[in-house]
Order: C-alpha cells, then structure tokens, then sequence
C-alpha cells in the first residue's frame, strides 16, 4: 500500500487532489481511498488531504502519519508546517516552490530524501490564470512517482473539470516537463 500526504490551503485544491489520484487508481483496477483532514478552517488556512493506493483492499481508515509521498501544493508552508514529519527514508517530498534543491533541503530542516521541486504557482497562473495549483502538482506527482497511469488521471480530470479539463491537463503537462527529480 501507498500513503500518501497532501498538504495545501484551504481553496487551493488539496482535497480535489486526492479524490483524483483516488478516481485513477480505482478506474485502473486498484484499490484507493481519499479523505480531507481539516475543521471548520476558512479559506487559506492549511490543510492534509490523505491518499491510499493499493493492489489489494483497504481495511485502514486512520489518518496517514508515515506517508510514503508528500505532496506540498503552497509554497508557504514548509516554513509553518512539518511537511516532512513522518516522511518514510525512501519517500518522495513534491513541492511546490521556485527555490533551489539546496534552499529547500535547508528550509525542510536538512531533509536528505527524494524531493520533486516545481514552480506550480507560476505554471497555474500562466495556464489557468489562476494560483489554483492542484493540478499542477498533479503533474509533479506523476513524474516523480508514477503511482497511477497518466490515461486514468487525465480521464479524471475531464469528469471533474469538464470543459476547463484541458487547460488543466495542459497545466499538468507543463509540471511533468519543468519538475526537477532529486534522488
């Protein structure tokens, strides 16, 4: 099984995130759950939508607190939030960010794992014209992990988003070709 972490603000698409990767996973024959974890937070306040993905049935319903993936769709919030907490050694931190690898190795404390760096907010505002970055990072994502198939996804998105579906897989094309991969 795969766990994995999103954290985000509220309004930014973290919870759409995980329903996606959730709706992908199913439709290509797996097993998944997704789940937000907020309260009665306003738009803004940071947020975890959690993932699971699995060959065989999920049984857990619990939180996630050692994910194998961390998805990070607001580049603030490394400096507020542990994002790495509970991080396994060999899982992959996808951030949204326009710093260097070495800036944000610092800023996670040291962080020594996989790290996927991605400047979505600038990707969303060029594409979508707006900073939503859910689907952006939806491309980091795909890149560094390959957890579900890219068909699936993008099948998705057009049922989430219908007709503002393809500026979103454009939008996730961009990341897929400007995420860079730390190993």
């Amino acid at each position: 099984m795969i766990e994995v972490r999103l954290h985000g603000r509220g309004g930014q698409g973290a919870v759409t995130s995980a329903e996606l990767i959730a709706i992908s996973a199913i439709n290509e024959g797996k097993y998944a759950q997704a789940f937000p974890s907020f309260g009665p937070e306003r738009r803004g306040a940071p947020v975890m939508a959690f993932v699971r993905v699995s060959d065989q049935r999920i049984r857990t319903r619990e939180k996630v607190y050692h994910p194998d993936i961390v998805v990070v769709l607001d580049p603030s919030l490394p400096s507020i939030v542990n994002v790495t907490d509970g991080l396994k050694e060999d899982g992959w931190a996808i951030i949204n960010t326009s710093k260097d690898e070495k800036t944000v190795r610092k800023m996670l404390g040291g962080f020594k794992g996989k790290l996927a760096l991605v400047d979505a907010t600038k990707i969303a505002l060029e594409v979508l014209g707006l900073p939503i970055t859910n689907t952006t990072m939806l491309g980091a994502f795909l890149k560094a992990t390959g957890l579900v198939d890219r068909k699936y996804l993008e099948e998705a998105l057009e049922q989430r988003f219908g007709r503002l579906a393809e500026k979103n897989k454009a939008a996730m094309q961009r990341a897929i070709e400007e995420t860079k991969l730390y190993t």
